[in-house]
Formats: structure tokens, sequence, C-alpha cells
């Protein structure tokens, strides 16, 4: 005979093995957290979770103090296997960011190959300038310059002049968004 025998209504004979399991349910999840490295209050609730997961047709456990005890330490075993896989964020590797998302990568994928598209249709010198200035190894002025053949003074401006015909470029490439509404 089970606590649920006497009771017809569902509702109520959960609320029924609920205050009668109560106190096991939380002396057993004090008992078994620590060294599981988890949160008592934690491994309680997952407890109760186990019990409403079970099937409507399987009903309440015919021997509920033995279910309570071999599910808080089904709990506690997967409690310790999950932290011997994970590992606490320690704050100093960076955090994933949006930034790191496949979209995004792809994203900047397209606006790379859009930018190379259109340096390739600069004139020749703006094209070695930027190309250098954009290389991965980050090369100083006075790298440029040198592998340019032109002096570190005049990298500047020509940059410049060069980024503003890129911008031009790029920007005649651009649709204008068009007029909602009424013209006027």
């Amino acid at each position: 005979m089970t606590l649920l025998d006497h009771e017809p209504d569902p509702a109520a004979a959960t609320a029924l093995v609920v205050r009668a399991l109560a106190p096991l349910v939380r002396a057993e999840a004090r008992a078994e957290a620590p060294a599981a490295g988890l949160d008592p209050a934690d491994l309680e609730q997952t407890v109760w979770l186990r019990l409403l997961e079970r099937p409507a047709a399987a009903g309440p456990p015919r021997d509920p103090a033995r279910w309570v005890r071999a599910t808080v330490r089904a709990e506690a075993r997967r409690g310790r296997r999950t932290l011997r896989r994970e590992r606490p964020y320690a704050g100093t590797e960076p955090a994933a960011s949006p930034a790191g998302s496949p979209e995004r990568a792809a994203l900047g994928a397209a606006e790379r190959r859009a930018l190379r598209a259109a340096m390739a249709r600069l004139p020749e010198r703006c094209f070695r300038l930027l190309d250098a200035m954009l290389a991965p190894t980050d090369p100083t002025y006075r790298e440029i310059a040198g592998e340019l053949g032109m002096s570190q003074g005049s990298l500047g401006p020509i940059r410049s002049r060069c980024l503003g015909c890129l911008r031009r470029m790029l920007a005649a490439e651009v649709v204008a968004p068009e007029l909602r509404g009424r013209g006027r």
C-alpha cells in the first residue's frame, strides 16, 4: 500500500507525497550534496523534478523512501560527472561574444571580400599602400615606406587620399534606402 492509495484526486495525492517525503528528500540531499560539490537545494529540486517527470501511468514509486535515496544518489553522481567535465569561468579568458558567432563570421568574410574587390579597382599606388597597411603582420609606417619605396612622411597624406577614393567607390555601390510613405 502506498501513500496515494487513499487519495482519488491526483493533485491531492501529489501534494500528500510531497508533504510526506519532503523531510527525507531534504535530509538525503544535504547528506549527498557536499561530496558531489553541489548545492543541497539544487539537488533537492532535481529530485522533485524527477518525481514529477515520472509518467502518470507509472504512478508514484512503490517504495518512496528507497526511490528518494536512489534518485538522490543518482543525481549526485550525475552532478559529480558534470563537475569533472565542466570547468568554471575563471574570468581570465574572454567570454564568448556574439562577434564569434557563425553569422558574424560570414558577414565579416563578405565585408572583407567586398573591401578587397573595391581595393582591386583602386589605382596601383593606392592598392599597394592599403594592402600593405592591412597586412596581418601589422607593419609600422617605416616598414611600409621601405617596402613601397616612399618617404615615411608622405604615407599619411597618400593614405588619406586613397581611403577617400575607396570611400567614394563603396558609397556609390551602396543602394540608398527607398523613401517610404508619401513623397513630397
